[in-house]
């Protein structure tokens, strides 16, 4: 797996970066993705200074991923409890099995 040179267009300007062939596709979305974000901004912020612009989708990136993180981290918390309940559920279910084994193989005379 080499890297190729991959040109992008992000907010007017070119850039030049490595990539592996099989990431080209998610590369060119995701530098579409910025270039609209940037223009996006420039309108609702009214910053033309594309320095502070790029500044701001940075943070606003870092912030949507700081979310999705902590959701991720919260559906884990919560897998992993439903895991221990159904395992704790399991556990009983047998334990009760093994004691009505026990009782229907008694032999009362």
């Amino acid at each position: 797996m080499s890297a190729q040179p991959v040109d992008l267009q992000i907010f007017g300007r070119s850039l030049r970066v490595n990539c592996p062939p099989e990431q080209k596709e998610a590369l060119n979305k995701a530098a579409e993705d910025l270039s609209q974000r940037l223009k996006d901004l420039k309108v609702r912020t009214r910053v033309t200074n594309t320095e502070q612009l790029v500044f701001i989708a940075a943070l606003n990136i870092s912030y949507e991923l700081a979310q999705e993180k902590n959701k991720t981290d919260d559906y884990a918390k919560n897998m992993e409890e439903r895991i221990r309940t159904l395992q704790h559920t399991i556990e009983q279910a047998l334990v009760e099995q093994n004691l009505i084994s026990k009782r229907q193989g008694a032999k009362f005379e």
